[in-house]
């Protein structure tokens, strides 16, 4: 089985949003190209990065127009800078 590796300290985040047909309140469809690009995506695998603050499976929010897209055996991911991460997804118990 082959899987990519991030070298360095980069970040392979999973980009397969959902594929669903997406409408505004009028009906209308709404095309893939029109969508905008999630910001949230769970991590697939960690490069070499001292300190690391994530671990493959979290979800992760980062930078806008960061990473390079990849498309790899079928599966959209993006490949970004660990520096690019703005934040993790934590689960909190209400007060």
């Amino acid at each position: 089985m082959k899987e990519l590796q991030p070298l360095s300290e980069n970040v392979i985040l999973d980009m397969n949003s959902d594929k669903s047909e997406q409408k505004t309140a009028s009906g209308i469809i709404i095309p893939d190209t029109a969508k905008e690009k999630p910001q949230m995506a769970k991590v697939l695998a960690i490069g070499n990065i001292e300190n690391v603050a994530i671990s493959v499976g979290d979800l992760v929010l980062f930078k806008k127009y960061s990473g390079t897209e990849v498309e790899y055996e079928g599966n959209k991911m993006l490949v970004i800078p660990y520096a690019d991460l703005l934040a993790k997804v934590v689960e909190t118990e209400e007060i």
